[in-house]
């Protein structure tokens, strides 16, 4: 049962346990509903002298057991709550936390492919209504059930005809549900389709605004937005009236049952086969019977609706992970690509064969034209993605081999597209080196040139600056990933086009930053500006996925190729 629960619900070793603990409750707490009219079947039996005087219990009995019976179903309600809300909210926190741990696990050629609004929306909203539906439906349902059977058991035993035109309903009812549950799993699949693209057309008008904006796009954005809405607007009426049809059917199949209760046991009191006691248990059952089975019809159609979420759930967990070791040993930190070739998930090649070697304490710069697979190379040398064929070295260890955080505390990155956190400058700068001190934090922006436009905002160090650095300028933003990566002082420094948000001035005053950031580090750096790579000590010039040519500036122009064509180019273009 535990491993079926794993399974089928996605749940954990103990979430699985906890529901099983929460069906068990349940299931008593709906058997436990059924003794008020026992009780008062009894009371009646006695009172209305079906029993013997000699037989019956003092009215002060009643009046204890109806203490205790009240008494035992609050403990069993109570019992029953802690074991389905409070376990299955903590369930909860759980599996987000899981999740979050297994994206952090995944390669982040994972999240290239998936849009941002659709992870979001698994890791918040699917958890949320997962959250709902364990709490308030899943143990229901097979409590109802258990509870179900036990009652109707007992029922046939007592009277098997009676029980017959109680329960004849039920299977009718239940099979109307399964019958339409492929209908019903398409129409709430589409649903969520439909509705994941109106999140996305949001996130893209948000990211998108001031392009939305320059080129007059509003009109065009908000009529392909209305388009989406009421789109989404047709799917969830559709699908709230497939669901609504068939649930609504199955509950006017169940009222059927009561009716015949009355016309059956009508005519066998009039035959003298059953007592009018026996006739008016039945009836006091046919009232509060069906409410447990009709809330079976109803998380029937929520499982359904469940099941897409827990598909999504099952699709991002079966995602490989980037797994190593936890220990790395390395006596140099020069970083080797043999032979390497990649493709994205689109299969769409990027690099082929690539084979070159960054030392350590030297200069590798990959210049070539854009789109030749440079900031590629540079992020798979930090295993951001694992290659397809290949090998690389940090050290003469086999980087997917290592664990990726294990890594990464070798590597110091500073790229194009710099992120910055909603907090104060001081913690975006500390990212490098946690427990750094405030000085620390000042002497790495000094070098970075941060310290003049820091010390012009309202709390200096202190100054929030927005959902990624939004109150900043690129150049600024640029400059502080710069000062995090100085603090950090790994041995590995990775920077793509770390200049390319400066201009002339600022690009001179960083490069003293810069020069105090790679010193005895192995360094890989990406640059169009042939000025920017001018000192470098090794020179790959990538076109086309493949290394053109490669070597030290000096001999590269010597030889007339690609590279002496490139600054050949630019210096013509200064002129």
């Amino acid at each position: 049962m535990i491993k079926y629960f794993q399974n089928r619900f996605a749940l954990s070793e103990k979430g699985a346990k906890d529901l099983r603990r929460g069906i068990a409750f349940s299931t008593l707490l709906n058997l436990a509903l059924m003794l008020p009219p026992t009780y008062l079947f009894l009371f009646l039996m006695e009172y209305l002298e079906v029993i013997p005087d000699t037989n019956r219990h003092a009215l002060g009995f009643y009046v204890l057991l109806a203490v205790v019976l009240m008494c035992v179903m609050f403990v069993i309600a109570r019992w029953q709550y802690d074991s389905t809300y409070t376990t299955i909210y903590n369930e909860s926190a759980q599996r987000r936390i899981s999740m979050a741990e297994k994206l952090r696990r995944l390669p982040l050629a994972f999240f290239g492919e998936r849009n941002l609004s659709d992870l979001t929306s698994t890791v918040m909203e699917d958890c949320t209504s997962l959250e709902q539906i364990f709490s308030h439906a899943v143990p229901q349902l097979f409590a109802s059930v258990l509870s179900m059977l036990i009652i109707a058991v007992g029922l046939f035993f007592y009277d098997w005809q009676l029980a017959v035109a109680l329960f004849w309903v039920v299977p009718l009812a239940l099979a109307t549900l399964l019958l339409a549950r492929h209908r019903m799993n398409k129409s709430f699949v589409q649903n969520y389709r439909v509705k994941r693209g109106v999140t996305e057309h949001i996130q893209e008008g948000l990211e998108c605004v001031q392009e939305i904006k320059s080129y007059n796009g509003e009109d065009e954005y908000n009529r392909r937005f209305d388009n989406r809405l009421t789109a989404y607007e047709k799917e969830l009426v559709s699908g709230e009236l497939v669901a609504g049809v068939f649930v609504n059917l199955s509950a006017m199949l169940l009222k059927l049952g009561m009716p015949t209760v009355i016309l059956l046991g009508a005519w066998l009191l009039q035959r003298g086969e059953v007592s009018i006691f026996v006739y008016m248990a039945f009836l006091l059952i046919s009232a509060m019977v069906y409410n447990p089975i009709q809330e079976v019809c109803n998380n029937l159609a929520i499982l359904t609706f469940l099941d897409v979420r827990i598909n999504r759930m099952k699709e991002i967990e079966a995602m490989p992970e980037q797994k190593g070791t936890k220990e790395m040993k390395v006596d140099n930190y020069d970083i080797e690509f043999r032979d390497v070739s990649f493709a994205y998930e689109t299969e769409r090649q990027v690099l082929s064969h690539v084979s070159f070697t960054a030392r350590q304490g030297e200069v590798t710069a990959l210049v070539g034209p854009s789109g030749g697979g440079k900031s590629t190379t540079a992020k798979l040398a930090a295993r951001f993605w694992d290659i397809d064929s290949g090998m690389i070295l940090l050290g003469g260890n086999d980087i997917s081999h290592i664990d990726p955080e294990t890594l990464l505390r070798n590597y110091a990155v500073v790229f194009q597209d710099v992120l910055l956190f909603n907090a104060s400058v001081a913690d975006n700068i500390r990212i490098g080196k946690r427990d750094a001190t405030d000085e620390e934090v000042r002497r790495v922006a000094q070098l970075a040139q941060c310290d003049d436009f820091i010390s012009r905002m309202p709390q200096g160090y202190d100054t929030v600056i927005g959902e990624n650095g939004e109150t900043l300028s690129g150049g600024e933003r640029q400059r502080i990933s710069i000062a995090r990566a100085l603090l950090k002082d790994a041995p590995v420094i990775l920077l793509d086009e770390a200049t390319a948000s400066l201009d002339a001035e600022n690009e001179t005053k960083i490069q003293a930053g810069i020069s105090e950031l790679v010193r005895n580090k192995t360094v890989i750096i990406i640059a169009h500006r042939m000025r920017t790579v001018r000192n470098a000590n090794h020179i790959v010039v990538l076109g086309g996925g493949t290394v053109i040519e490669q070597g030290m500036p000096d001999e590269l122009m010597a030889q007339g190729g690609e590279f002496a064509r490139m600054v050949a180019l630019q210096q013509g273009n200064k002129s």
